[in-house]
């Protein structure tokens, strides 16, 4: 009998940190408090992206231009990868490849094992959204007001679909439709194929907040102040609720368990079909990052790492070691994975 040789299986990376539930692809973990420090490194710079593990690679974007690949264990840096700007935006993979946004106008396809360029694609201005990834092609917005889709082999340009503002929400790529906000203070939907606009619904302000696809709800939030619930084939809208002040952060959504941050401070949990509020819970002066939902608990880095009980809202547990405000922690099944401001990213057991 012949052996055949072992071959990776594609996988979609269709949303920011790849699920509704913003874990990275790491599922519903347990999060515990951690007790220890496992190791600390230094990046150089402050982190403003989430970083993303795989394969016992952890992936860490500094905001002065530098892509840190780590061993997951150790902290020891096994390659980075240095375009010409600062970085902005959280990675993602798919296949052998990481892929991210560049303040120089650019989305980078990097060689995530060995750190070398695999092709880039220019946009106008700069890419503060995550490429995504569904059947094989990438789709990003920019800051130039475009959408472009492109072959993940090979770089090459498939289309692009002009918008009327600037775009730093990450797409949601479903298999006939696309999902995003835009800075006209629009939601579209646009097809996958194509990049036709299907529809659109509109906010009463600029959109950077990230959506969230459950079953036939969208979830995103807007500036306008609101969290919105639409219908993913009409875009009418089907609930939304009024937070304290703008909304950039991005909605996490686990079956009829949806949480979202406000810039008022208060992190807001929702049934994700009705809308009716759970509970709310003041974490911090403001919160922009997404939160990441666990087993029992929902994580958030909002001046300090927070986790709360799914089911009360209240704090269980604190870390105080990495100070931030747009970074995600990353929880595996035996640690936890934190990125600051200052530029310093930890593991936590």
């Amino acid at each position: 009998m012949t052996q055949t040789s072992k071959r990776e299986v594609p996988t979609d990376w269709p949303t920011l940190l790849k699920d509704n539930a913003r874990t990275g692809g790491q599922g519903l973990q347990h999060a515990k408090s951690p007790q220890a420090a496992v190791w600390q490194y230094r990046a150089g710079s402050s982190v403003r992206s989430a970083p993303v593990l795989q394969d016992d690679i952890l992936y860490v974007a500094s905001v002065s231009g530098t892509l840190h690949a780590l061993d997951s264990s150790t902290g020891i840096l096994k390659w980075k990868f240095q375009p010409a700007g600062q970085i902005h935006s959280t990675p993602s993979l798919y296949e052998n490849l990481i892929l991210f946004g560049c303040d120089d106008g650019k989305v980078y396809a990097i060689d995530r094992h060995s750190g070398s360029k695999q092709w880039e694609q220019v946009t106008g201005a700069e890419v503060w959204a995550s490429p995504v990834v569904r059947s094989g092609v990438v789709f990003f917005g920019s800051a130039d007001a475009k959408v472009y889709a492109v072959d993940a082999a090979s770089g090459r340009t498939r289309w692009v679909k002009d918008l009327a503002g600037k775009i730093y929400s990450t797409i949601y790529a479903g298999e006939q439709q696309l999902y995003l906000g835009c800075g006209d203070g629009n939601i579209y939907s646009l097809e996958t194929a194509s990049g036709k606009t299907l529809w659109s619904t509109s906010t009463g302000n600029g959109i950077a907040s990230s959506p969230a696809v459950s079953g036939d709800l969208l979830l995103i939030g807007s500036e306008d102040f609101f969290v919105y619930a639409l219908n993913t084939a009409t875009g009418q809208v089907r609930w939304k609720y009024e937070t304290g002040l703008g909304i950039s952060s991005s909605p996490a959504v686990s079956d009829d368990f949806a949480v979202v941050g406000s810039k008022d401070g208060f992190l807001y949990a929702f049934d994700t079909h009705s809308g009716r509020l759970r509970w709310k819970t003041e974490v911090d002066e403001v919160v922009t990052a997404p939160a990441v939902i666990g087993e029992d608990v929902v994580c958030i880095q909002a001046g300090i790492t927070l986790a709360l009980s799914r089911d009360s809202g209240d704090i269980v547990w604190t870390a105080k070691l990495a100070a931030a405000i747009q970074s995600v922690p990353v929880v595996s099944t035996d640690m936890i994975y934190l990125a600051s401001l200052s530029g310093e990213v930890y593991a936590l057991r």
